[in-house]
């Protein structure tokens, strides 16, 4: 469950946000068969930049990141 919370705060967001740009740039670069990483890195960049966790409904977690967090942190 701490997981879920971390990727509901801020940093969890911003660790999405970073490792999907850095997906689709390392995809892009290589090219080839490696256009794959740059497709499934958008995931986790648009994830992280609407705010909401895909992870969490499966843990009972709201699906907004604003939802899931205490409202002392929002």
């Amino acid at each position: 469950m701490e997981f879920i919370n971390f990727l509901s705060s801020t940093s969890g967001r911003l660790l999405r946000v970073v490792a999907g740009t850095a997906m689709v740039v390392i995809g892009v670069l290589l090219g080839g068969g490696w256009y794959v990483l740059a497709v499934a890195g958008l995931l986790p960049l648009f994830a992280g930049l609407s705010n909401v966790c895909l992870f969490a409904p499966l843990f009972g977690q709201p699906f907004k990141g604003d939802s899931a967090r205490p409202s002392s942190l929002r």
